[in-house]
């Protein structure tokens, strides 16, 4: 799962490393296992079995269902087509995964009539191959190919002439590169270019129950695995160790996923830290992220002691759980998304950790569903894209995550996913106990 942690990680580990002394460029980088130095798994992770069985593919059926409602939302907003180009929304929408290229394949789909592709003539058949496997499998796709030393942006516009919207409005999902936007408008100048997120987002934040039982899953999965690292973590192990055992445990359950691992005054860093870490008796250690199940996220943090937390550890747990809680306790249909973050915050605030992001120096949480960071956020000005600030809706999937860090010293967060339910809000997995018991009474 390439996340925006893991991609802040490994531009920080290249950094790095690059000018790093011989020790430190020989440790695995963030997410590698260490297989050969792990040995024989230990018996608690070798104890966990897979849980493929349990996760149902979504069918083409569901995506055309998604299409019909992304035509909706373009009525509303008064957009004539939505263009594509790889990314998640297409996956989401089409069942099609295209890699980044500097290359343009888009989809574009109008309000009305069929949608059509715009594809590198070379790259015909196998674009022909993967919407085979999407909800157009059947029909004659209408693909516009062309050649190196022709333009794809005048294909995408003769494309949205025949259909009509030679001046009409082109919704640009977020992620679609600016060069690519950029040259329709240039062949396409009777075109007139939006953002396409109130479409895209407008879809995507809302998870059916499909959807909530594969991130469920997610979830339960990676705490399983969590559950079982845990106990098999002794004093002088890495975190580099410890994150391959991760990566062990995940595939023994089914499911791709890895962590990182922080350890005692790292965890101040909410992201973390590639320098050499070891663990040790008494020390705070921070486990981050998730797996995914059939394209779906899961993203937990279970912060922890090996022996005896400090007084003050326990301090700063029990207020970053009490304000976890009050988030949880505050969410349900109608409310604003901002005050999830006030209310967590204000719990922390009031402890003495603030003011504002001095010590909660993040968001309270951010939207999931098929990535792990996406639409809509649980923060202040949360209004991108839209006229008005954004309300809970039931179906809506957050984490939440609130923490307290404090530099030179430790840090604590906890997080759990959470779902807005038609009458509240419920959280996927159970909350941790206390930093010896995270798991309760599994070691």
């Amino acid at each position: 799962m390439f996340t925006r942690r893991s991609f802040l990680w490994s531009s920080m580990a290249t950094a790095v490393i690059s000018r790093a002394p011989r020790t430190l460029a020989r440790e695995p980088q963030r997410g590698q296992s260490e297989s050969a130095d792990i040995g024989p798994l230990p018996p608690s992770i070798a104890a966990l079995g897979s849980m493929r069985d349990q996760a149902t593919p979504i069918t083409n059926e569901e995506r055309l269902a998604r299409i019909e409602r992304a035509k909706v939302l373009m009525r509303e907003a008064k957009i004539d087509a939505l263009m594509l180009s790889g990314g998640t929304s297409m996956a989401y929408f089409t069942n099609m995964r295209w890699g980044g290229s500097e290359r343009l394949f888009a989809v574009v789909i109008p309000v009305k009539g069929d949608p059509f592709f715009v594809c590198p003539a070379f790259e015909e058949e196998r674009a022909e191959e993967l919407i085979a496997m999407g909800p157009f499998a059947g029909d004659k796709a209408d693909i516009r190919t062309w050649q190196e030393d022709e333009s794809p942006y005048e294909r995408l516009g003769q494309g949205l002439k025949d259909r009509g919207i030679a001046s009409g409005r082109l919704g640009v999902e977020e992620t679609v590169r600016f060069v690519f936007a950029d040259g329709v408008a240039q062949a396409a100048p009777q075109v007139t270019i939006v953002s396409g997120t109130p479409v895209t987002a407008g879809c995507r934040m809302i998870k059916d129950e499909h959807e909530i039982a594969l991130m469920r899953l997610a979830s339960q999965a990676t705490l399983k695995v969590y559950d079982a690292v845990f106990r098999a973590l002794a004093p002088g192990m890495t975190q580099n160790t410890v994150s391959g055992l991760i990566a062990q445990a995940y595939r023994r359950v089914g499911f791709p996923g890895y962590a990182s691992v922080q350890v005692g005054p790292y965890t101040a860093l909410p992201h973390g830290s590639i320098q050499p870490q070891t663990i040790k008796e008494g020390t705070i250690i921070m486990v981050d992220d998730g797996c995914t199940v059939e394209g779906y996220q899961s993203d937990i943090t279970r912060t922890f002691v090996l022996g005896r937390a400090t007084d003050k550890m326990h301090a700063v747990f029990d207020i970053v759980k009490r304000a976890q809680t009050a988030a949880l306790q505050a969410a349900r249909p109608g409310v604003p998304l901002e005050r999830l973050d006030a209310v967590a915050r204000k719990v922390i605030v009031d402890a003495g950790y603030g003011p504002g992001y001095t010590f909660f120096s993040h968001r309270l949480g951010h939207g999931m569903g098929m990535d792990g960071h996406e639409w809509p956020y649980l923060v202040k000005n949360n209004m991108f894209g839209w006229e008005k600030a954004l309300t809970l809706q039931p179906g809506m999937v957050f984490s939440d995550e609130p923490g307290i860090y404090i530099r030179g010293e430790f840090g604590v967060r906890l997080e759990d996913d959470l779902r807005v339910t038609s009458d509240g809000a419920e959280l996927f997995t159970p909350q941790s106990e206390s930093l010896e018991r995270p798991f309760g009474a599994s070691r």
